[in-house]
């Protein structure tokens, strides 16, 4: 846009309908809070520099959830109103000219090409100001919005103090508005709290500016689930499975297999690659990077993760936080826990559990083992019942295990240890000492034998 813009985003209030300790900006729906979503979008239209966030309630915890996106803050330390969040940040706005829009934090599923369209109506009409409004089949406690023979708004009514003819208008004022910025700033101090609530609302803007012979307009949105704000747990979830709809069209569109895309859950910020396909219950969550025909178990939960093309993940598998090369199978019912890299071609299977390791290409872990802090070579074979003992109870130590290594069923690696290239360890051994490559190593107690014991002793049991 040749004009610049300026987005203010409102996001001071606790929301006390939600019944939460937690602010309502802070809650989650489509895999992330709903300021996180609206910041988002609101970065598609204005630099970061111009993006404001009006913090209060919790204000603290709501710059840490934005913060890194680079945008700024104002604090509402009292809040008095939709109004006064624009008058506290108004020695520093002011100073902004072009497009002003302000946005609330509690609406996530407005899309950027809407706010485009708004700020086009008020750069083509003349108008001072635009808000977005819908059509409500049930409009209890919006906003009216009334309009004048022109079509133009002439006023917002409340719900209680509407007439009756004014309350069977379905057209309502949903929060979302562009100004002319210079008029804006010149008129805004003319909002008094001359309400119930003595706090300074933005609706009295439209008629300060009607007064001061300007006019406003609204641009009715097609769907309005868009600028629905959330207010409780019920509307929340609503959200929520309204972003998983969209991102689970989305991906099928672009060549993904879903199937039972009604159980899934698949966060907004997941990508995923052509012919993949996701089985029934799956969860993809966070910023999860899926590649090009893998498969995704049923039951399994991947969570801010990158899979390489053709990973298998076998069903009821839980894997954070990891990287996981192409053509490697994991499952089914493994864990990988977070800092994990499964090299091209690995194997770990079923009630196998990494945390913090490295698992070399080709190399297979296929059965109940624990391998953590541990880094093990190419196609070495861990044994099942394979335990990396990592901690001393004060300090976490890590395991090398080389390439071309054969771990023997039930052997436990008591860390630091290093195991040399082609190194064969015997079944039930503890290896405490490092073993040197293509070495045997065998760690275990020697067995003693004792005939006929069992029958004496089943001989004394029945006198």
């Amino acid at each position: 846009m040749q004009t610049p813009v300026t987005i203010v985003i409102l996001a001071a209030g606790l929301g006390t309908r939600m019944k939460s300790r937690k602010a309502k900006v802070l809650h989650r729906a489509g895999g992330k809070t709903l300021v996180e979503h609206v910041v988002g979008t609101a970065l598609e239209l204005a630099p970061a520099e111009r993006t404001f966030v009006v913090v209060g309630h919790q204000a603290d915890e709501v710059r840490k959830t934005v913060d890194h996106l680079g945008v700024r803050f104002i604090e509402q330390r009292e809040q008095k109103g939709t109004g006064h969040a624009l008058l506290i940040g108004q020695d520093e706005l002011a100073r902004l000219s072009g497009h002003l829009v302000i946005l609330n934090a509690d609406g996530p599923l407005l899309r950027a090409d809407t706010l485009r369209a708004l700020i086009r109506q008020g750069e083509g009409g003349g108008a001072a100001g635009v808000l977005l409004t819908a059509v409500m089949e049930d409009p209890t406690g919006y906003g009216r919005v009334i309009r004048d023979a022109h079509g133009r708004v002439s006023a917002i009514v409340e719900q209680k103090a509407a007439t009756p003819e004014q309350l069977a208008v379905r057209e309502v004022n949903m929060g979302f508005y562009w100004f002319r910025a210079d008029l804006f700033w010149k008129h805004v101090r003319e909002i008094r709290p001359n309400n119930a609530a003595r706090e300074y609302y933005l609706t009295d803007m439209i008629a300060i500016l009607n007064r001061a012979g300007e006019f406003f307009e609204a641009l009715q949105v097609e769907d309005a689930r868009e600028v629905l704000g959330i207010n409780n747990r019920i509307e929340l979830a609503e959200v929520d499975r309204i972003f998983r709809d969209r991102k689970v069209r989305e991906l099928m569109l672009g060549g993904v297999t879903i199937e039972k895309p009604e159980t899934v859950t698949i966060d907004s910020g997941v990508t995923i690659g052509m012919d993949t396909v996701v089985e029934p219950f799956a969860q993809i969550l966070g910023n999860t990077k899926i590649g090009e025909n893998c498969r995704i178990g049923s039951a399994s939960i991947v969570t801010d993760s990158t899979l390489g093309d053709d990973v298998q993940i076998l069903p009821f598998t839980i894997i954070g936080a990891s990287e996981v090369e192409g053509g490697a199978q994991i499952g089914p019912f493994s864990r990988l826990r977070f800092g994990n890299q499964v090299r091209a071609g690995a194997h770990v299977g079923n009630f196998v559990e990494l945390k913090n390791a490295d698992l070399g290409a080709g190399a297979k872990a296929n059965h109940l083992a624990y391998l953590g802090d541990a880094r093990i070579g190419s196609r070495t074979n861990i044994g099942a019942g394979t335990i990396t003992c990592n901690y001393d109870g004060v300090h976490k130590h890590r395991t090398q295990i080389g390439e071309d290594v054969f771990v023997g069923t039930n052997s436990t690696l008591v860390a630091p240890l290093e195991i040399g290239e082609g190194a064969y360890l015997a079944a039930g051994s503890v290896i405490t000492e490092p073993v040197p490559a293509d070495a045997l190593a065998l760690g275990r107690a020697r067995q003693v034998l004792k005939p006929d014991w069992a029958k004496k002793r089943r001989a004394l049991v029945k006198k």
